[in-house]
């Protein structure tokens, strides 16, 4: 069986890209990394990918007139490089059903909270608002909703009466580090079932 090649889209430093390429290195994930995307010419992910030898591009969406023409230049950029599964890894914005068709469950996310709890921005300190004891991160195939698509994998994080957004979210960023690449992993094996909104983990050796 063949690597699959990722296209990582990014937005800001790239811990998750990080983490997905290191597990790559280490045996973890039959994958290779074909490029890094991110919208944000700023953004260290764009450094990271070059300190891995992974080629990368800025895709600015204000350098185009629509967003239509600017998912469609990723999607095409994506599409030159030979990806199979496209990992969100911070990408700050919401893929339209254009650019999902394009991919059709072929699109991975991670968010930090047990979903369907609190999705969208700031999902740590919604957490806190609400008295929430446990929270956490979920590995989801992406759909047309808000962090809606169907669930691959959790992991609870406790939640500290002394946590902050911050404090919270830096723990759940590790496990982030260890679970994302593990559901990469999975898929690579062929081993994930999509039946409605369950996902089902084929048996096999992890």
């Amino acid at each position: 069986m063949s690597k699959v090649t990722l296209g990582i889209l990014a937005s800001g430093r790239g811990s998750n890209a990080q983490a997905i390429m290191d597990a790559i290195r280490r045996g973890e994930a039959d994958a290779t990394v074909g490029i890094i995307i991110s919208d944000n010419p700023a953004a260290p992910v764009l450094a990271r990918a070059a300190e891995y030898g992974v080629p990368a591009r800025c895709i600015e969406r204000a350098r185009f007139t629509s967003r239509e023409a600017f998912e469609e230049a990723v999607a095409d950029e994506l599409i030159a490089y030979g990806v199979e599964l496209v990992v969100l890894a911070g990408f700050m914005r919401l893929l339209s059903p254009y650019f999902i068709s394009r991919f059709p469950g072929r699109i991975m996310n991670i968010h930090p909270s047990l979903l369907p709890a609190f999705p969208g921005l700031d999902a740590q300190g919604q957490a806190l608002r609400y008295g929430v004891k446990v929270s956490g991160c979920t590995v989801h195939f992406v759909d047309e909703g808000m962090d809606s698509g169907p669930i691959i994998l959790q992991e609870a994080v406790p939640v500290r009466d002394d946590d902050t957004p911050a404090t919270l979210a830096e723990r759940i960023l590790a496990v982030e580090h260890v679970l994302y690449p593990r559901a990469i992993s999975l898929y690579c094996q062929r081993r994930l079932v999509v039946e409605g909104r369950r996902v089902r983990i084929r048996e096999g050796e992890e």
